[in-house]
């Protein structure tokens, strides 16, 4: 049992004693003490005054008295109003550290039977990551990492977005104005390369677009379309895409080189085939760079098809129906959604058919309990109306499906646009932040004596450390503005400072040599009377199997982020306030070399948990 679960148990025990009266492990559910008051835990006693017909305070005295008489963990207590701090025993804390000291895994449980699929990432084929899927591919990565640990057996996997007229529009420019060149040719990384047709395309698409607003047709419809209070410019952006769609040549060959994919046209196939290949080799380098992997990938070429039986099965149990024109429908309006085309009159499927095919076939796959979407905001009724028809539908893991939705990334001058070129490149990104902790290093000069190749390795874990930290720490429900220069700052509730932390213990363990290091005690540290800084470290360390669990099931990586940021702090604290290598007696020094130990191994499996590697030296 955790200290937590101990003193639930004596307050329940404890009350039917006092007062003769039952409630429930909630009513006795302990929580942290405020830092302002002499304390670990706190147990609210407003509550008990109905039956036990006493003030808060005096319930909190006899409480108090009772419970330290009979939990051998509990040291002492006060009373602040109705309020009760329970104080531990610090031979409590000395044993619980004398546990964990060696133990590289604490805080990782075991595997609990249960599967979990965590899609994320999925990009289109037309352009590089840019930062917006550095923060999906972060969350998604840490909610995998942090599974694990939970005790899940996890499965990490993405929908690539290979088709559609996006990916003809890269496509159709390379092939008019790509000129026969390569990524080899020009010296460009592969998903670069096909990004800048994509963008190349937008500015063409423009350049018509505006030659014919003044052409006698655009003028023409401007006059028999434009409303009263409408300006020319407004109009003319409203219209862009219905000229898109019915007017321009260019917007034309991408719809017909469309409908050439869908007929398996050869040569458009070889083209899409040789484009795509270029973009998913430059994306596996991006993966690489970022410390993350998959175990599968699926298509949208295989998958848009998928789902038409599953909307046959539900129009004959009832879940869909038809309407005159043949087309399919879910009626939703008793969940508070609304009505939903599951299927096109002329039985064509739309996004929610092909959602329902992959999450079927995922289910054959892996047979997951639980499935979890990493998906903006934006698409946020997509997923309750996919989640409610597949519970309508009776899928087995219906009850376990969790859309991880997260605020947007924009930039300090407003939204990023990928055809317009306005994205900040996850390639340029990370190598910002590493030229960044090379200039910051370059001020300090600490790692001067070191070879070239380690100072690079360092500081490429100091500027992923900047970047995954800074977006990692942002609950996933908050938009954020992400400011390059702000991601790399070095100090504060960064990245870097919580590998500083890290890299102290580990100089300070190398000082005091292997055998103490390791923990091979000589003397006694049971008895031991900690230090208020000692003693809230090892507390921050005890919470951290509650951090993964918390984390795990709230799908929320920033609360682990946090927790070692806090874990950080109080080491650094800790740090400055006691020595060390030179405590007052030989077991205070011991204790505070297994605690620098046990920090150390947990900032590592924590900072792991997101993705970040510690250094050995900053």
């Amino acid at each position: 049992m955790t200290i937590n679960e101990i003193i639930q148990s004596a307050v329940i025990t404890a009350i039917q004693e006092l007062y003769g009266e039952t409630i429930t492990p909630e009513q006795a559910t302990p929580t942290v003490t405020r830092k302002e008051f002499e304390g670990d835990f706190t147990i609210v006693t407003f509550p008990f005054t109905r039956f036990a017909k006493k003030k808060p305070g005096e319930i909190a005295e006899e409480l108090g008295a009772h419970l330290v008489k009979n939990v051998q963990q509990l040291d002492r207590f006060n009373v602040v109003q109705g309020f009760l701090n329970l104080v531990v025993a610090d031979s409590f804390w000395t044993n619980f550290l004398t546990e964990i000291a060696d133990n590289e895994d604490f805080g990782k449980q075991p595997n609990n039977g249960q599967k979990v699929m965590i899609e994320f990432c999925s990009p289109n084929t037309n352009k590089p990551l840019h930062l917006g899927h550095v923060r999906n591919i972060l969350l998604g990565w840490s909610c995998s990492q942090i599974c694990e640990a939970a005790g899940y057996e996890v499965k990490k996997v993405q929908v690539i977005n290979d088709r559609g007229i996006a990916i003809c529009k890269s496509m159709l420019a390379w092939q008019k104005w790509g000129e026969g060149k390569t990524p080899e040719s020009t010296g460009t990384k592969s998903d670069h390369f096909v990004g800048d047709y994509y963008v190349l395309f937008e500015q063409k698409f423009q350049e018509e677009y505006k030659v014919w607003q003044i052409s006698t047709t655009g003028q023409a419809i401007l006059d028999e379309k434009r409303k009263p209070e409408q300006a020319d410019d407004q109009f003319f952006k409203d219209f862009k895409n219905t000229y898109f769609n019915e007017y321009s040549p260019l917007g034309k060959e991408a719809r017909e080189m469309l409908l050439n994919w869908e007929a398996g046209d050869p040569d458009t196939m070889v083209l899409w085939r040789q484009m795509n290949q270029w973009v998913y080799d430059g994306f596996g380098a991006t993966y690489q760079a970022l410390g993350v992997s998959f175990d599968k990938y699926y298509y949208e070429s295989d998958t848009y098809l998928l789902g038409k039986d599953i909307v046959e099965q539900g129009l004959a149990s009832g879940v869909f129906y038809k309407k005159e024109d043949g087309s399919v429908w879910a009626d939703l309006t008793d969940a508070k959604l609304d009505q939903k085309v599951v299927m096109r009159s002329d039985g064509t499927s739309v996004y929610i058919t092909q959602d329902l095919g992959t999450a079927q076939m995922r289910y054959e796959d892996f047979g997951t309990e639980k499935m979890v979407y990493v998906v903006a905001d934006e698409q946020n009724y997509h997923f309750q109306v996919l989640f409610e028809i597949l519970k309508r539908l009776g899928e087995p893991y219906a009850a376990g499906l969790h859309h991880l939705s997260y605020g947007m990334v924009d930039l300090p001058s407003g939204k990023m646009k990928s055809r317009e070129g306005t994205v900040v490149d996850a390639d340029d990104l990370i190598a910002e932040v590493i030229e960044e902790a090379r200039t910051a290093s370059a001020e300090r000069g600490e790692l001067a004596e070191l070879p070239k190749e380690t100072q690079d390795d360092i500081l490429r874990k100091i500027g992923l450390a900047a970047l995954k930290f800074h977006i990692i720490k942002v609950g996933p429900q908050k938009r954020m503005v992400f400011d390059p220069k702000e991601s790399v700052d070095l100090q504060g509730q960064t990245g870097p400072h919580i590998q500083y932390a890290y890299v102290r213990i580990k100089s300070v363990l190398r000082k005091a040599g292997e055998k103490l290091a390791k923990g091979n005690r000589q003397y006694s540290i049971e008895s031991i009377e900690l230090e208020p800084q000692e003693k809230e470290l090892i507390a921050q360390l005890y919470r951290f199997p509650v951090a993964i669990s918390t984390a795990a099931n709230n799908y929320d990586p920033s609360e682990i982020a946090n927790y070692c940021y806090d874990l950080a702090k109080a080491f650094h604290r800790f740090f400055t306030d006691l020595s060390i290598l030179k405590a007052e007696t030989e077991e205070a020094k011991l204790l505070r070399l297994e605690l620098c130990g046990a920090v150390a191994n947990v900032l590592k499996t924590g900072m792991g948990l997101l993705g970040i590697e510690m250094p050995e030296r900053m």
